[in-house]
């Protein structure tokens, strides 16, 4: 599933223009083909069919995994789920069999809704609020400062790794960069989040903010047919390097099961605490 840093990427190349492209704001909707009827959560087809012709893309952001196109009347939100992709490219382009949603603009380019899986889904909305209410901060939020993070750990009594992986918690966060800040931190993926002190919560949010920077200046990582162009995964300290030896201790990195999720940590460099 992409992450905070994939899903940043492709926000920033649909912002600027990529692969000979133009930026998508400023594009102009002229007609809507929605190919498979399940990837609109939101509104009715023939409401959503009616509305976006005519409008025109003046933003693009994102909150935590979604992307988020400000249009000149609603607001248009994806996210991408297991397998989706977001790609602009000329209207005369052969549709792709996994294509869901297409929108071609009245400049003879298109903006694809590329979902093998058809996990993907997509909302047209007025107001953003409701629709992202429930999720967590964002990790580089200024407010989320060490000591807030900290109470954020203690009012939970949970594994940190299923912890950061819950969007409620903290927006953002997938399996990948959960292994990698965990272990940059020093941290077991098991430890429960409030017997983590304040050093331990200061150097764990440094660790987050770190592994995702340094995820986006990477353009993410290309670790399947989703995520194209990154090389993050060239710089994996543990995440799918089983048995390989730890970059700082030598010993061979492990792979587990943490809330049914492939977890890769090093045992000498992130030893449980308490045991």
């Amino acid at each position: 599933m992409p992450e905070l840093p994939e899903v940043e990427t492709i926000a920033r190349n649909l912002r600027r223009g990529t692969g000979g492209a133009p930026s998508l704001i400023g594009q102009t909707i002229q007609n809507v083909r929605l190919l498979w009827s399940r990837t609109l959560a939101e509104p009715d087809v023939d409401s959503f069919q009616a509305i976006l012709p005519g409008q025109t893309v003046l933003e693009i952001g994102r909150r935590a995994k979604f992307l988020a196109l400000t249009l000149s009347e609603s607001t248009l939100v994806v996210h991408l789920r297991m397998s989706g992709d977001l790609r602009m490219e000329p209207s005369e382009s052969p549709v792709s069999t996994h294509d869901r949603l297409i929108l071609e603009f009245d400049s003879s380019w298109r903006l694809s809704f590329n979902d093998t899986r058809k996990f993907g889904r997509v909302w047209l909305v007025n107001d953003t609020n409701v629709l992202f209410s429930s999720l967590g901060p964002e990790p580089d939020d200024p407010k989320l400062t060490p000591n807030r993070f900290h109470e954020m750990l203690q009012q939970r009594k949970r594994a940190i790794k299923p912890l950061l992986l819950d969007q409620h918690f903290l927006a953002g966060l997938g399996n990948i960069y959960t292994d990698e800040a965990l272990f940059r931190a020093g941290i077991h993926p098991l430890q429960s989040s409030e017997t983590l002190d304040l050093q331990d919560a200061a150097r764990l949010l440094e660790a987050i903010r770190y592994t995702l920077e340094r995820g986006i200046e990477s353009n993410g990582a290309s670790i399947d047919w989703v995520y194209r162009g990154g090389d993050f995964q060239n710089h994996f300290q543990v995440y799918q390097q089983t048995n390989n030896p730890c970059p700082r201790c030598g010993q061979p990195v492990n792979k587990t099961i943490v809330g049914q999720r492939g977890t890769h940590f090093c045992p000498h460099c992130q030893p449980l605490k308490g045991d």
